[in-house]
């Protein structure tokens, strides 16, 4: 089977369609587990899989979805480092090509050194500034709310312990 940019595409045989097909569908719903759309990991799954650059028109072809979802999700996976655009001889003036990047290793670090290490930093700050807050109302609380607020400050810092934590094992792989 040729797309229409004429790119092999030789998921015919049942055995690499089947393969095929469910690492499509594992990759989003592992996109989808991780608050991506399921749409983004099977756009990555498509290019991880192909061993030629496709354009936006083949993916649109090969999962059967709008030009304008494929253009979204493929913005967002260029943002993440997971795909890149490349030139591709004789590939049309205005038609962009990507190909998926597979060092697995530096998607994960540029994923976990983005986002995850801001949600952890967000959230170490968030448990800083309750507690603190808590810390400097209790003066002025009754008894009954003192003894509410050290339970609070002793589970968000035990939660700090642990976001402190995931902090460090992230700093520690990056």
């Amino acid at each position: 089977m040729v797309s229409e940019s004429g790119h092999d595409n030789p998921i015919d045989h049942p055995d690499i369609r089947a393969v095929h097909d469910s690492m499509l569908d594992g990759l989003g719903q592992l996109a989808d587990y991780f608050g991506f759309s399921k749409v983004l990991g099977q756009l990555y799954g498509t290019l991880m899989l192909s061993a030629t650059p496709l354009s936006l028109d083949d993916m649109v072809e090969r999962l059967d979805i709008s030009k304008a979802s494929v253009s979204m999700n493929m913005r967002s996976l260029e943002h993440m480092g997971m795909v890149r655009q490349v030139w591709v001889r004789g590939g049309g003036g205005r038609r962009k090509y990507y190909e998926a990047e597979t060092d697995y290793w530096q998607i994960i670090s540029s994923l976990l050194n983005g986002r995850e290490m801001r949600d952890v930093e967000r959230a170490i700050h968030v448990m800083t500034q309750n507690s603190k807050k808590l810390k400097a109302a209790m003066p002025e609380m009754a008894d009954e709310n003192q003894a509410v607020a050290r339970v609070y400050m002793q589970r968000i810092a035990q939660m700090q312990t642990l976001f402190q934590f995931a902090q460090l094992m992230i700093s520690s792989i990056l």
